[in-house]
């Protein structure tokens, strides 16, 4: 390949960039080429860092709510949290240990009820393992004292509720064995004392927060909890950490059951990555369309310039040169449209989520559906690696589209070219 940047070579695949007619139809097409790949080089690295952008947003927020890695027992009850509690925050990487009660509950007001998911948690030791009281939208979070009867509820549940701080509402819990005993549901008068708002609609509509002792006292579970969440201070050790645990404190707790976010949400993000994967092989065929349009570009300039192949080859130079005159001249409209694209790919990408705020003020309208999205704002992430990969295969896809042209020029006759001239 070195030969293809000899001086000679080179230069003469530089001039054959340009056609010499009056009418330049050639350099348009050249040019036409360029575009094209460029066009299909922003498209890609623009979606993909989207995706990436979604995908670290929705990794961040679903693990900034749930724990990295949970620990409880098989019948989701532990009675001695506190020993437990202190053994597990032995372990290397865990940066953080709470207990939590949760449990499926109705939330009434009004006309209005909905079935949400209880958390009873301590705040004190909650705020360490999860960012929800980060969040706050409205209230106080240190409402949720033990005995206070105080709830906090997300925005999009305060929504439909039609409930404001300080607002009643009713919390109806089903007893475990009402079925067979018919007892009656528990009914306990909440207050609220602040709404959290994530921007994630399964989140925001579905979790409610009360302390611990008032939890505890609704369930009768004394100073039992359901398990221990822990917070790491690298997320991909909670799978080598489930294993640890489970291996070194199987013998204390022969009931013990341990559980990490790989797990809890592998399909979600699972179906993340293979839509990532199939929009990179899509997109990248508008490369390949845009690469190989230089097949006809460069056939096109072999036929205006054999001539001068046919002059060239008359002086002495090769078939084999020849063929890298055109190389040359291809993979250098490939190489300028694949650094274009990159360019104004980057910086689209960098800019996306400015671009698309400004769209929906001019347009009086809000592309990105929480119901639908999970996430309110659009996010992008341009990934290195991604720019590395996309940059790699334009150039080698422009490449591969040079070598029939360039062949079919080595093949021109002298004679057969020159006999009308």
């Amino acid at each position: 390949m070195s030969n293809l940047f000899q001086p000679l070579v080179a230069s003469i695949g530089l001039r054959y960039t340009q056609s010499r007619r009056k009418s330049n139809f050639i350099s348009f097409i050249s040019l036409a080429s360029m575009i094209g790949i460029a066009i299909g080089v922003l498209v890609l690295i623009t979606v993909l860092s989207v995706m990436n952008g979604f995908e670290s947003a929705m990794r961040e927020r679903i693990l900034g709510m749930l724990a990295h890695v949970t620990v409880s027992e098989n019948d989701a009850m532990v009675d001695q949290w506190q020993p437990m509690l202190e053994d597990v925050k032995r372990f290397q990487h865990v940066k953080a240990a709470a207990p939590f009660i949760e449990k499926p509950v109705m939330l009434n007001h009004g006309d209005e009820a909905r079935g949400v998911m209880l958390q009873g948690v301590l705040p004190e030791y909650e705020s360490q393992v999860a960012d929800v009281f980060k969040h706050i939208k409205k209230g106080d979070p240190d409402t949720l004292k033990a005995g206070s009867h105080h709830i906090m509820i997300g925005s999009k549940l305060a929504e439909d509720l039609k409930v404001d701080i300080g607002d009643k509402v009713t919390l109806i819990s089903p007893s475990g064995d009402a079925l067979e005993t018919g007892e009656l549901p528990s009914l306990e008068r909440f207050t609220i004392g602040a709404i959290f708002r994530i921007d994630m609609q399964n989140y925001d509509s579905a979790f409610v927060y009360i302390h611990q002792a008032d939890a505890q006292e609704i369930f009768k579970m004394d100073s039992s909890v359901t398990g221990i969440r822990l917070k790491l201070d690298d997320v991909y050790q909670a799978p080598n950490l489930d294993t640890e645990i489970m291996a070194r404190m199987g013998l204390n707790y022969p009931d013990l059951w341990v559980n990490n976010w790989t797990r809890q949400n592998e399909n979600f993000f699972k179906a993340i990555q293979m839509q990532k994967s199939v929009m990179f092989i899509i997109l990248l065929l508008i490369v390949a369309v845009a690469a190989f349009n230089l097949v006809s570009t460069l056939v096109m300039v072999v036929t205006d310039k054999e001539s001068d192949i046919a002059i060239l080859r008359t002086l002495g130079m090769s078939p084999a040169k020849i063929m890298q005159v055109f190389m040359v001249q291809g993979t250098l409209i490939g190489i300028i449209g694949t650094a274009i694209g990159v360019g104004l790919g980057i910086l689209l990408a960098m800019n996306l989520g400015t671009i698309v705020g400004w769209l929906e003020v001019l347009f009086d309208t809000h592309f990105i559906s929480g119901d639908v999205y999970f996430i309110s704002e659009l996010e992008s992430r341009v990934n290195p690696r991604d720019v590395i990969l996309i940059t790699s295969a334009s150039i080698i896809l422009s490449l591969i589209a040079t070598i029939y042209p360039a062949w079919r020029a080595s093949k021109v006759q002298p004679a057969e070219a020159l006999r009308y001239e």
